[in-house]
């Protein structure tokens, strides 16, 4: 039984159909699948955006409570330049022409004193 040419053309247009209809059907599931999906991501971002809001504003009001502390830090830090600056200006610029004499010195009155303090404890 052979096929007219008519015959032939309507099976394989039937058949694209048919194919086309399975690709559709599956693309719509799949689709579906999709959206639903989607959906739970949406209504998730959402829950995080809420957590983030209110993270935020427990972010904000610790940094107003943390102004104060920054303001004492930064005179604290300025006062204690000041300090260093005054010490190495005022005491150790201008005796650094002593020490070469003084550590020698220090260092013989050191040693003299382990010296002594070491007898005493041995006995």
């Amino acid at each position: 039984m052979s096929l007219t040419l008519n015959q032939f053309l309507f099976l394989v247009i039937t058949i694209c159909i048919v194919v086309s209809v399975a690709f559709l059907v599956a693309l719509i599931v799949q689709l579906r699948k999709t959206a639903k999906e989607g959906e739970e991501a949406l209504v998730e971002i959402r829950d995080l955006i809420e957590n983030l809001k209110e993270t935020d504003k427990k972010v904000n009001a610790r940094i107003d409570d943390l102004a104060p502390v920054l303001e004492a830090t930064k005179t604290t830090v300025a006062r204690i330049s000041d300090i260093a600056w005054l010490l190495t200006a005022k005491v150790f610029k201008p005796s650094s022409k002593y020490w070469p004499y003084l550590f020698p010195m220090l260092r013989f009155g050191w040693r003299h004193m382990k010296k002594k303090g070491g007898k005493n404890v041995k006995r």
